[in-house]
């Protein structure tokens, strides 16, 4: 049975290397206006920008690209807020839930406007089926479309010798939406329903159950909302639910679709650039981090628990607590890893139930989010890196820093020190008043339901999960935190707009500034960026700012809790 498992985390691996290379360059074809098998999709574009009065041909500076981008997801959020408040008073409400409270409606919104979705409701609940369709899985569409219409604009920055402008925002937004993510849903939709999920607008079902209780089942429009969810890198939390994720078929194909497009688009800037080697050295970087993650956690959840095994109980399967039995421990421990190296944060175990180790390293790669990360926003974080390190190796070796045949100055590094930084300073704030609160404001806290029922090393990993989760645009969680209180939803809606606006704001500046540079062609004295040696230099440069920042408080916390196992 091991072993069993064991080829079913392998295959899924070779799966998604596999096909992340045809994809990358479909994905680079796309964005370079280049024949493909689905400009039959040219009409309903060209009728979408008419009604809209925009011109896609019309080219943007970085400024007017990103004036574009914070407008589109402002009138978002405005629609988003008045449906969840008056979802009770709308159609296709057949089981009659009420609207959301203003403080959840601002952090569901603000979540899923920021590709991050969070979820502090329960889904089959908190929401109509009119909600998850007009804002939940629109919103999967346009944020993913987003964060890959943002790094297209990178791309074409990059890719020029100079120039003041980096395409169209809209035309971006519309064909990663048309080109992309709508076909791949489709076929991930079909492959689901042929699996046994549910795709309909009847309410919940009444079953009874076999110890004879009766018992309503949500059922809903399940097939159409799963491939986008996982497909954009949007979380959903019950990945879990046999309704869902039926089988280890629909299983593998939900874990593939999550990190597919990451993976693609790296390769993607490989070949939009026609600098190949370098797409391959990012992706080899990123490979290598997923790869030490997944047999972390593989080998920790498969051994069991020590505490189960000092009972004298067998674990054959692995460390079961909170993991479904016909996926196993293999599957629940590779999709943790494959949930947390992106944006994605569904889940199809409970984290919160993981061992204590793995618990760290689904919080780290949250936390230094630049292993293939959400769709476009994952390789734009390793870029700033990028940045930085190249600004190093200049120094270290007595030249001028230069990044793709342009100088990287004080203006550019000084912008990718702030986007660097800002993770861990938001993530780091969070948690330390989420602990004072807890602490030193009782009442408080006890007025909200008292948040946890374990103070202890692993109430801590729940606090700074959850605000590692908000800051990564994740989602995921460890459930045994109560967070759909006033303090909860309002804190963590202020980290998930700092941490999707600000980094992109600057990734895209860089990019435009370095466009507008001069071009120097390149000399035998020119730094390869494509060199295992620079990509290992990346490497270090992610480890000390990102990683290392988190070392006191991973000691508190998960590790602390491992050496008291």
């Amino acid at each position: 049975m091991m072993k069993t498992e064991i080829l079913g985390v392998i295959a899924q691996i070779v799966l998604m290397v596999t096909l992340s290379y045809p994809l990358g360059k479909y994905i680079a074809k796309v964005y370079k206006k280049e024949k493909t098998w689905l400009d039959f999709m040219k009409p309903v574009e060209r009728l979408m920008f008419r009604l809209s009065g925009i011109n896609p041909e019309e080219e943007m500076n970085w400024k007017q690209f990103l004036r574009a981008l914070l407008t589109v997801n402002l009138f978002w959020f405005v629609w988003g807020m008045v449906l969840l408040v008056s979802q009770g008073y709308l159609p296709l409400n057949p089981d009659g839930n009420v609207g959301q409270t203003c403080h959840q409606a601002f952090n569901t919104c603000i979540s899923f406007m920021v590709n991050c979705n969070l979820q502090h409701y329960s889904g089959e609940s908190g929401l109509t089926y009119f909600t998850q369709l007009f804002v939940i899985m629109l919103f999967q569409f346009i944020t993913a479309a987003t964060g890959m219409a943002a790094m297209a604009g990178i791309m074409n920055a990059l890719s020029k010798k100079t120039t003041k402008t980096i395409g169209n925002f809209w035309d971006y937004l519309v064909l990663s939406s048309t080109r992309i993510l709508l076909p791949l849903s489709l076929v991930v939709g079909f492959i689901l329903i042929t699996q046994g999920t549910p795709m309909g607008f009847d309410g919940k079902m009444e079953v009874t159950t076999l110890e004879g209780v009766e018992q309503t089942i949500s059922q809903g429009p399940a097939a159409a909302v799963v491939p986008i969810k996982q497909l954009g890198t949007n979380v959903g939390v019950n990945s879990s639910h046999p309704l869902e994720n039926p089988t280890y078929l629909s299983n593998m194909v939900e874990c593939w679709s999550i990190l597919i497009i990451p993976m693609a688009m790296v390769l993607a800037f490989g070949f939009y650039l026609k600098r190949k080697k370098l797409g391959y050295s990012i992706y080899g970087v990123m490979l290598l981090a997923f790869l030490i993650g997944v047999c972390i956690n593989v080998y920790q959840e498969m051994n069991g628990n020590p505490r189960i095994e000092e009972m004298g109980i067998v674990q054959e399967s692995g460390a079961m607590e909170g993991k479904e039995i016909r996926l196993g421990s293999a599957a629940t421990a590779l999709w943790s890893v494959v949930t947390t190296v992106t944006s994605n944060g569904s889940v199809n175990g409970m984290h919160d139930s993981t061992m204590p180790l793995s618990g760290m390293i689904q919080m780290l790669n949250m936390q230094i989010n630049t292993w293939f990360g959400g769709v476009g926003v994952g390789w734009m974080n390793y870029f700033a890196f990028m940045i930085i390190a190249v600004f190093i190796s200049g120094l270290m070796v007595g030249r001028t820093p230069e990044f793709l045949c342009k100088k990287v100055e004080a203006r550019e590094m000084k912008i990718a020190s702030i986007v660097a930084l800002l993770h861990p300073f938001v993530i780091l704030v969070g948690t330390a008043l989420a602990c004072y609160l807890f602490v030193y404001a009782p009442s408080f806290v006890e007025g909200e339901g008292g948040w946890v029922n374990n103070p202890g090393f692993h109430g801590l990993s729940e606090f700074l999960y959850e605000y590692t989760s908000s800051a990564a645009n994740n989602g995921s969680g460890f459930e045994g935190l109560a967070d759909n209180t006033w303090f909860w939803n309002y804190s963590c809606g202020i980290v998930l707009i700092l941490s999707r606006f600000i980094p992109i704001i600057g990734q895209v500046a860089i990019a435009g500034l370095l466009a507008g540079k001069k071009y120097i062609p390149e000399t035998s004295g020119t730094l390869k960026t494509d060199s295992v040696t620079f990509s290992a230099m990346t490497f270090a440069v992610i480890f000390i700012v990102a990683a290392l920042s988190f070392f006191p408080v991973h000691a508190l916390s998960t590790i602390a809790e491992h050496l008291s196992l």
